[in-house]
């Protein structure tokens, strides 16, 4: 096999249910084959020719494919570039109940019907997902969050409307919104939310959602990100202030901190020392 062929599974330990593929292929060809799996992937450069459900079909990049459970099919670079894909694998037994959650009936019937998709947005929630699965800090909250936006998606495909409306004051919120703030510096689980709530995990995240503006975990990202800045504000040590908010080192307290304020810690740090 040409050393141009290249193909890299990986797992989170946080959400083992998901695999994701990348794969680089020049002169390699899948045989016909069917997943159990959902199967979502994004043409990142090249194109893929393949075979499915009686159609010959070309991805080119930027475009998404899509196979649904048992859809035969195989696969191949099509043209001279090599072709480069990202793919997930998500098992019906995980997607069902959030679909359901959404507003599809019968969730486990689901398919997607345009196996080829030209979609920005879907595109995106693709490569938002694979990221997730490739950082190792990720938690299973943050996963279970964007997976659930996800499969909204994919029910607004479908035609179904989903509303947000506004709500009054909720008890059952509010306590989950205790919850969280109790636990800040701690990694916090959708069961132990769905528990606090006493209603199922799915439901949760939409009222959450629906409550706040923000699934439970943006709310609590969003928590923990303004309770660090008071921390430095308060002239303590950056790496002390990581630890009491359960960021597991500085470089990804970095990263959650640059998109919220526009700067690192230590640069936000450094602005207030000059004032």
């Amino acid at each position: 096999m040409s050393a141009e062929n290249r193909f890299q599974f990986a797992k989170s330990a946080a959400f083992n249910e998901v695999m994701l593929l990348e794969a680089s292929m020049n002169d390699f060809a899948y045989d016909t084959h069917a997943h159990e799996e959902f199967s979502f992937g994004v043409t990142l450069s090249g194109r893929q020719d393949f075979f499915a459900l009686g159609e010959h079909r070309k991805s080119h990049s930027g475009n998404v494919i899509v196979f649904n459970p048992e859809d035969a099919h195989d696969g191949h670079s099509g043209g001279d570039d090599t072709l480069h894909y990202k793919m997930l694998y998500v098992h019906p037994d995980q997607l069902s109940p959030m679909l359901e959650s959404a507003g599809i009936r019968r969730a486990k019937d689901f398919r997607v019907e345009k196996m080829v998709q030209d979609d920005p947005v879907l595109k995106a929630h693709i490569l938002r997902l694979a990221q997730l699965v490739e950082d190792s800090a990720t938690s299973a909250l943050e996963y279970s969050s964007t997976l659930f936006e996800f499969a909204e998606y994919l029910a607004r495909q479908k035609g179904i409307q989903i509303e947000s409306k506004p709500r009054s004051k909720d008890p059952v919120f509010e306590r989950v919104r205790e919850y969280l703030h109790e636990h800040v510096g701690e990694e916090v689980s959708l069961d132990a939310l769905s528990q606090v709530a006493h209603m199922s995990k799915y439901h949760l995240l939409r009222c959450f959602r629906d409550y706040f503006g923000m699934t439970p975990h943006q709310y609590w990202q969003n928590y923990r990100i303004n309770r660090a800045k008071q921390a430095i504000e308060r002239g303590m040590p950056l790496a002390d202030v990581a630890f009491m908010f359960g960021f597991t080192d500085l470089s990804y307290f970095n990263r959650r901190f640059k998109p919220i304020f526009g700067v690192t810690p230590y640069q936000f740090r450094r602005h207030l020392l000059r004032i």
